[in-house]
């Protein structure tokens, strides 16, 4: 039988009573126990990551999907693509059931349609290039579930990030991430620590995938997009590493090309 142990009973009692010192000293020890459940998972990991990298290189794409907290951290991890590694927002996308509503405000019964998820991939032209990442901690998710079964139905790699071993989720995935964190703190509340875990899994599969697309240069986001003053100063500063130039003139050099990594190049071959 599956047991939801994201589900189960708190190893706290009588929150309400406790001092503000002693609430976030419960909430700190548990979330000690995020970085170790997701250390575990490497493995899973890995071998996602494995299998998105050569599809990508032939132009395919990730797409998360989840519902409530774990559809909105889908959606921040992709929305920062584009100004991390300068690539365009088509390559990394996250879908949340109800749309984008449904970041600020629940939407109604939107998890539990079975079929939504994979008509908003149809939406998106998905191909067999492409890779459908399920966030769910539950692991029971109806619309992600639909989305993953079809699309591994159509031969597209499926994997998914839950709280919860041999879910229905991960039944649908080809590479399912299991990370165990155990009972939330406040019974049920899986924004805590399984939302903690999810944001850190999301963070190694991007940031590994975008390295292994050769968007960073040693240990540098050499294509960020210069969108402010900090990140246009935080450019001007690699070159002048890179290149040993003066201040305004590695400046100058940056707002002609665009992004560390034209203007280094552009310089280099003159």
């Amino acid at each position: 039988m599956f047991v939801k142990i994201s589900e189960q009973s708190s190893l706290y009692n009588d929150l309400e009573k406790k001092s503000i010192h002693e609430l976030l000293e419960d909430i700190n020890t548990e979330d000690q126990k995020v970085a170790i459940a997701v250390q575990r998972a490497i493995p899973q990991i890995e071998k996602l990551v494995t299998q998105i990298v050569p599809r990508m290189k032939q132009g395919g794409r990730i797409f998360y999907m989840g519902a409530g907290t774990s559809g909105r951290l889908g959606v921040l991890d992709a929305s920062e693509i584009p100004p991390t590694f300068g690539m365009p927002n088509t390559f990394v996308i996250g879908l949340i059931a109800g749309g984008d509503t449904a970041l600020r405000n629940p939407v109604e019964n939107a998890e539990d349609d079975t079929e939504r998820g994979w008509k908003e991939l149809l939406e998106h032209n998905i191909t067999d290039k492409d890779t459908v990442i399920g966030i769910a901690a539950s692991g029971t998710t109806p619309y992600v579930i639909g989305a993953l079964h079809k699309a591994r139905q159509q031969g597209i790699l499926t994997g998914c990030i839950t709280s919860n071993p041999n879910s229905p989720m991960a039944a649908e995935s080809d590479v399912p991430i299991e990370m165990i964190v155990g009972p939330e703190y406040v019974t049920g509340s899986s924004r805590m620590k399984s939302g903690t875990g999810q944001k850190m899994i999301l963070n190694m599969i991007s940031t590994s995938v975008m390295i292994q697309l050769g968007r960073v240069k040693g240990n540098k986001m050499v294509n960020m997009q210069l969108s402010n003053k900090k990140l246009i100063d935080r450019g001007t500063r690699m070159i002048i590493e890179e290149l040993d130039l003066e201040y305004e003139q590695a400046k100058a050099l940056l707002l002609m090309h665009g992004s560390v990594k034209k203007a280094v190049d552009a310089y280099k071959a003159k």
